[in-house]
């Protein structure tokens, strides 16, 4: 598994500069340091995008937990949880379980936690959308780990407001897109919507996951 995704992250490195005729960096320096210096690149680019629309539209398009989900998907990019599909409703039901946690704590107009501390309201509203962002994930099969963090920026209140979920969502399809265009370019079959590994295989009956 580790062998085979150092050579899908290879594959993706490699077929980016073939595209852009710096095929003389893998000559010059070490699989290791063209790596890097991709992932340097390619990271401070993803997030600077998403930043740069946020900055023209004056609207929350960028926020933490982006970050975490830029590195799945340009890191194992056929890995399950860096799926559109996964990545998208995975953000989708942290966002929400945070809302339904702020409501159900009575703290849908209260000011963030950054600003008036925790207390016991708080962790309710915090260890609640956790637990069902985790729970939901795990029901509809789409695990997303940096989800988890956007459940926790929202039921801290640093994200607290309904308004907010099209334009937070819409920061995660401006990534995906990305994601697809980057990977689409260097050969990798990432995938349009769902795992490439469910799409690939039949359901058999008798057979599928409980």
């Amino acid at each position: 598994m580790a062998a085979g995704n150092e050579r899908l992250r290879w594959q993706q490195v490699s077929g980016v500069l073939r595209v852009l005729h710096l095929e003389r960096l893998e000559q010059r320096f070490s699989r290791r340091t063209v790596q890097a210096g991709f992932n340097l690149v390619n990271g401070s680019l993803s997030i600077a995008l998403v930043s740069l629309v946020a900055l023209a539209t004056q609207e929350a398009f960028i926020f933490p937990s982006l970050g975490a989900t830029a590195f799945i998907l340009f890191h194992v990019p056929l890995a399950a949880p860096a799926s559109p599909r996964n990545a998208f409703c995975g953000h989708l039901l942290g966002a929400l379980m945070g809302l339904v946690s702020l409501y159900l704590f009575g703290l849908a107009d209260a000011s963030s936690a950054m600003a008036t501390g925790v207390d016991l309201s708080r962790v309710g509203a915090a260890a609640m959308s956790l637990g069902l962002t985790s729970c939901l994930m795990v029901v509809f099969r789409v695990p997303h780990p940096p989800a988890g963090a956007t459940a926790l920026i929202v039921s801290l209140g640093l994200m607290p407001h309904p308004a907010q979920l099209p334009i937070l969502m819409s920061g995660v399809l401006l990534l995906l897109v990305q994601a697809w265009a980057i990977n689409r370019l260097a050969g990798i079959p990432y995938p349009l919507w769902r795992p490439a590994e469910q799409t690939a295989r039949p359901s058999t009956p008798g057979l599928e996951p409980s």
